[in-house]
């Protein structure tokens, strides 16, 4: 029977093994993917920057998930060489055709004063609630600290705001801040998913927290029990990361806009009518805004409200849903967002659509002139996306 030693052996004569000094140098030059395949408490106390982490006894099982591309060049390392050449073994039997083993490990790079630091590092319960996340190489642990340090506003607790701050809080998104001046009533239940039969006649951002607090008690929940005015609107919304625009009249998207575009942060836009809806992102720094989108509000004659014109209940959960799509995109900068482009959807068909949207040469509300910008209140108009 062959020893361990024997074993070792032979997957060192079938594999390639690099010195620390390569390893720093083909890291240092880009291009490659770097895999710990260390245990997570020796993960924990310290590793190379932007590594993938896959525990050896779980290699087989995760590896064709975090790496795709099999002709991708790997470098694998463990505490001190042995892990990492059975892994590189085991990811050539795979049908990986560029991947080597860093000699001495983690230990001798330590040693050899080269660079490394110390993880992200999740509570058990955080790791045991976000495992799906943490399976995504697009996230990992470090995306997922990265969004329960982030902060959204929420602009409105319902019909959008509901399923977009239920996904957002479920995701681990740390801070929430919601602002709505309205109470729980029996109409709202329709579609407004954050309340229920218990909550009528209570403050929405008071029914909204403790919703959001039973479903995940990482985020922290701040209210806002007011109307959004050009007095507080700047103090409300500084400080976030991302606001999501679930609001239904125009003068309160027209201030949005105009202060988040002073103060450089993106807007999720999202509006619904009847069976219809829309989403759109507005990054003020990088894209077209909503000014550019609606120069000017319609005559309040062509802007039903809900109210008048009804919306199907669904519909802002499709809606709202996207929206929180689009603010984890943003946060952890994935893939292509909705900056400068519309997604209509029409519900009736089930069709999506998606329609570009550039900036308007006559809109001087700007990131390049936000010191000029005046945030002002915009009164007299009705909405004709609501929610």
């Amino acid at each position: 029977m062959p020893t361990f030693r024997d074993l070792l052996a032979k997957a060192k004569a079938e594999i390639n093994e690099i010195d620390t000094a390569a390893a720093e140098a083909r890291i240092a030059a880009g291009g490659v993917t770097v895999l710990d395949v260390r245990e997570p408490d020796e993960f924990d106390q310290g590793a190379l920057a932007g590594v993938i982490h896959i525990p050896r006894g779980h290699l087989e099982a995760q590896i064709e998930n975090r790496i795709v591309d099999k002709t991708a060049p790997v470098i694998a390392y463990c505490a001190g060489g042995v892990r990492s050449a059975f892994a590189t073994s085991t990811l050539q039997q795979l049908g990986y055709t560029d991947v080597v083993s860093m000699a001495g490990g983690f230990g001798k790079w330590k040693d050899e004063g080269r660079a490394w630091s110390k993880p992200v590092v999740l509570t058990p319960e955080q790791r045991d609630r976000y495992q799906r996340h943490l399976l995504l190489p697009e996230v990992g642990t470090e995306g997922q600290a990265k969004l329960l340090s982030s902060r959204v506003l929420m602009l409105g607790a319902g019909g959008l705001g509901s399923p977009a701050a239920l996904y957002l809080a479920a995701a681990g998104v740390g801070t929430l801040g919601i602002v709505d001046m309205d109470e729980v009533d029996a109409s709202n239940l329709q579609r407004q998913i954050l309340h229920n039969l218990d909550r009528i006649g209570d403050r929405k951002v008071d029914s909204a927290k403790k919703t959001l607090t039973l479903l995940n008690p990482d985020v922290n929940v701040v209210t806002y029990d007011t109307r959004l005015e050009a007095s507080n609107i700047i103090d409300i919304i500084s400080g976030y990361d991302v606001i999501v625009d679930g609001a239904d009249n125009f003068p309160s998207r027209y201030l949005l806009n105009d202060a988040s575009v002073k103060l450089g942060i993106p807007v999720v836009h999202g509006s619904i009518f009847r069976f219809e809806g829309m989403v759109s992102v507005f990054d003020p720094k990088n894209g077209p805004t909503y000014r550019d989108m609606v120069p000017e509000a319609p005559p309040a004659e062509l802007a039903p409200s809900c109210a008048e014109a009804g919306v199907l209940g669904v519909l802002p959960g499709i809606v709202g849903s996207i929206q929180a799509l689009e603010v984890i995109k943003l946060l952890l900068k994935l893939g292509e967002g909705l900056s400068g482009r519309i997604l209509a959807i029409d519900t009736t068909d089930m069709s999506f659509r998606t329609f570009k949207l550039k900036a308007d040469p006559n809109n001087w509300v700007t990131w390049a002139n936000r010191d000029q910008i005046e945030v002002r209140d915009l009164d007299g108009l009705c909405a004709p996306w609501t929610h």
